[in-house]
């Protein structure tokens, strides 16, 4: 698997880890943005990786930085791709599985340098997983490019009626 790698200042130790233990295995490792620790601008930096998966030049991409939180917001604005912050090897399944996660950002200051590997190996071990995940990846990509109908529009209720659809159980 070809594996796009990039962080900002707050992400180079981690980088520096992951990219040591992946290169330890079959996968290419393709890194992107600096490699410094002086002050930088996350965005800009995860706007090259999120790019190259979006393009299809990576198969998979992880971003690594204080938190993961904002690399995974600025991720997110770029079309194909499908960013999250992961914290544990549950949800690094979890989101390549039902998901399609394409681009995993890990926090430095969250958590530690082994947990990190063993949340990437199950990220990129994860396959996508069909039936009603495939219609809720679809739901996404129609919100994505705005075509399509995602839901249903919600009918508004007047106050003493009942929804069918929410009707309580008796």
């Amino acid at each position: 698997m070809k594996i796009g790698i990039a962080a900002d200042h707050a992400g180079q130790r981690l980088k520096a880890a992951i990219t040591e233990h992946l290169r330890a295995s079959s996968h290419t490792i393709v890194p992107f943005g600096p490699e410094t620790t002086a002050d930088d601008d996350y965005p800009l930096i995860v706007r090259l990786l999120a790019d190259a998966v979006a393009r299809g030049d990576v198969d998979r991409g992880i971003f690594l930085c204080g938190s993961g939180i904002g690399p995974a917001v600025a991720a997110n604005k770029t079309p194909g791709v499908r960013a999250a912050v992961v914290e544990n090897e549950w949800s690094a399944r979890d989101s390549v599985e039902h998901v399609d996660v394409n681009l995993l950002t890990l926090g430095e200051r969250v958590i530690g340098e082994s947990l990190a590997k063993s949340i990437v190996d199950a990220y990129l071990g994860a396959e996508v997983q069909g039936g009603r995940h495939e219609r809720r990846r679809n739901q996404i990509r129609a919100l994505e490019s705005r075509t399509g109908t995602a839901h249903e529009e919600p009918k508004l209720i007047k106050r003493g009626e009942r929804s069918e659809r929410f009707r309580p159980a008796r």
